[in-house]
């Protein structure tokens, strides 16, 4: 089953706010479920990590070196209340770590953005990014991703009361917000040649400008725009469906690591034994009104 009739549900006038920043006021995260789920996540045995070269430096280490958001809704949210950071993403890598160092709070975080996340590896600054990244050929070009470990499309973001923009076809001459670095700019390059691109550095201005009426549109993954929708706080609409390439989600790794073949065997455990459903069921699921589980893309 495609994610685009999963989520088909969530496709309802949700989310943007008529002044400030966006705010986390719709359903929130079950914390305590969240939590349980990671305390009770596979370990692996002293064989399995010294089979790895980038897990035995971590383990070493003690501390996983994360590349990750914070303001990611559904995917990877700070909570300031306690300080900890809670989504599908977020979920994962806490797992990981829990795997390899027996503590998923064993991470030391590095905030990242669509522009960052290859340089971060490339220097060492982390040992893996979990940020909706998207698997693309120019990127492996520099770095090397485990998974898919999840897909999505892309999907377009107006205003709740824009009646010219039912789809991706009606963006020719029009104004359209979309993440430098994404697969934003590619895409609207191939679907809608004729709009008029403006890119930005973050999601958040992205949102911010679509709010303010400086574009008419915003074009990135379904799945971000979920996570503005899931807020429930204000008046956007996604105009028609999920388009494109199914666009699958990867775990950024420094270049040649044997960290692939790790976190991949990894996935397939918490695939196997249930902990990816659950993960994707507290995170997304129960927050946006999905009860279908997805089918988790196949890994090699």
């Amino acid at each position: 089953m495609s994610i685009k009739t999963i989520l088909k549900s969530t496709m309802v006038s949700l989310a943007i706010v008529t002044g400030g920043p966006l705010f986390a006021q719709g359903t929130p995260i079950n914390t305590a479920a969240f939590d349980a789920l990671v305390a009770q996540g596979p370990v692996a045995d002293a064989a399995t990590i010294a089979s790895s070269t980038w897990a035995s430096k971590i383990k070493q280490a003690g501390t996983l070196r994360l590349g990750g958001t914070q303001t990611s809704n559904l995917f990877s949210l700070l909570n300031e209340k306690d300080g900890k950071i809670r989504g599908f993403d977020a979920g994962l890598a806490q797992l990981i770590t829990r795997y390899i160092l027996g503590d998923g709070a064993k991470v030391q975080f590095t905030q990242v953005t669509s522009s960052t996340r290859e340089q971060v590896l490339i220097n060492d600054q982390v040992d893996m990014v979990f940020a909706t990244y998207s698997i693309t050929p120019a990127r492996t070009e520099k770095i090397s991703f485990a998974g898919p470990y999840y897909t999505s499309q892309a999907a377009v973001l107006v205003k709740a009361n824009n009646k010219t923009i039912q789809s991706y076809n009606d963006l020719a001459g029009k104004k359209v917000a979309t993440q430098a670095g994404s697969t934003g700019p590619a895409i609207l390059a191939q679907y809608a040649p004729k709009a008029v691109v403006q890119e930005f550095q973050t999601h958040q201005e992205a949102l911010d400008a679509l709010r303010q009426g400086r574009v008419d549109a915003y074009v990135t993954d379904h799945t971000l725009l979920l996570n503005a929708l899931s807020l429930g706080t204000g008046d956007a609409k996604l105009a028609g469906a999920p388009f494109g390439a199914q666009d699958p989600y990867g775990v950024g790794l420094p270049k040649g690591s044997d960290g692939v073949a790790f976190v991949n065997a990894f996935l397939k455990k918490v695939e196997a034994d249930g902990t990816w459903a659950k993960l994707w069921t507290i995170s997304i699921g129960q927050r946006t009104g999905s009860t279908a589980v997805p089918t988790p893309p196949a890994l090699p």
